[in-house]
């Protein structure tokens, strides 16, 4: 392990996800060390109000194998969840999971292992699909309808130009040179994008982004997060939180792409290409969210 990377930090923001964060918090106790370094465990609850208080004093009442700290963040939001960690933790790498994932074992170790010898100040890991809620099977068969991040970026370890924070990490002198992330995006909030804004300025920033196959994650598979209704919501959303950051423009960029969209939905529907069908109408909805997030800030809304 690199010299300077004495401390890691855990950071799981949470929000009515007893069960599933409980099922994360297992897989920490079970995971291998990085040689060399002490591990904290941060868990955010952001206004949960579910079982998750109570299962957390279980959990900081039991003997456990790194030390677990909870912080409280009632403004809603991812965001303003992973910034109050940021705030309150001292790690020289800094590493964050969703609370509904698993780690695979050596999920630490290898995250940690793969900034030896690199220059890279950001790292994103695996993310495979797991088990539905409670370790019960799922359609694998229709695993790309389910709207969760999946990121498999082949077996080598390279250059990549944004994080998905579900499984990201990054050290201690990105947040102190870039800041931290963006309340008004991610879940809570605009609903996605935070990570995406977050790239943006640690590429600006002059710092590298990697990925590692071997820091492995696996996502829960919830049947609530599958189908064409839930598929229409993410997508719009997904534009929403895009109209924040970025500029591009409506008139040459935005409509034109959204009625490019409805004729190929047209199209693939009359063909019966039901696969291209779904993601085309993801794209489309993807172009009204967008839409309506720039007419809404021209209109002088908050």
């Amino acid at each position: 392990m690199a010299a300077s990377i004495e401390k890691i930090s855990v950071i799981i923001p949470t929000r009515n996800r007893a069960q599933s964060l409980a099922a994360l918090l297992e897989s920490l106790a079970l995971a291998e060390s990085p040689e060399g370094a002490t591990i904290e465990i941060i868990v955010v609850d952001n206004g949960s109000t579910d079982s998750t208080a109570v299962m957390l004093q279980k959990q900081m009442a039991a003997q456990r194998r790194y030390p677990l700290r909870v912080l409280s963040q009632p403004e809603p939001g991812k965001s303003n969840a992973l910034n109050l960690a940021l705030a309150n933790c001292d790690g020289d790498l800094l590493m964050v999971f969703d609370d509904d994932v698993t780690v695979d074992g050596r999920c630490l170790v290898e995250l940690a292992a793969a900034y030896e010898g690199r220059d890279f100040a950001a790292l994103q890991g695996r993310i495979l699909p797991g088990k539905g809620p409670g370790g019960g099977g799922v359609d694998l068969g229709r695993l790309r309808e389910y709207n969760i991040p999946l990121i498999d970026y082949g077996d080598d370890i390279h250059e990549i130009r944004g994080l998905t924070g579900t499984n990201m990490s990054f050290m201690r002198t990105v947040v102190t040179t870039v800041g931290s992330f963006d309340s008004r995006l991610g879940p809570g909030a605009a609903g996605f994008s935070e990570d995406t804004e977050f790239s943006i300025r640690i590429r600006k920033a002059g710092f590298k982004i990697g990925y590692t196959p071997h820091a492995v994650v696996y996502h829960e598979l919830d049947p609530k997060r599958y189908g064409r209704a839930y598929n229409r919501d993410v997508a719009y959303r997904k534009g929403m939180s895009r109209s924040v950051y970025r500029r591009d423009s409506l008139a040459f960029n935005v409509v034109p792409n959204l009625l490019a969209h409805c004729l190929r939905l047209a199209l693939y529907r009359s063909l019966g290409r039901q696969q291209k069908a779904y993601k085309t109408e993801g794209r489309l909805f993807k172009c009204l969210g967008y839409l309506a997030g720039k007419l809404h800030r021209r209109s002088g809304a908050n």
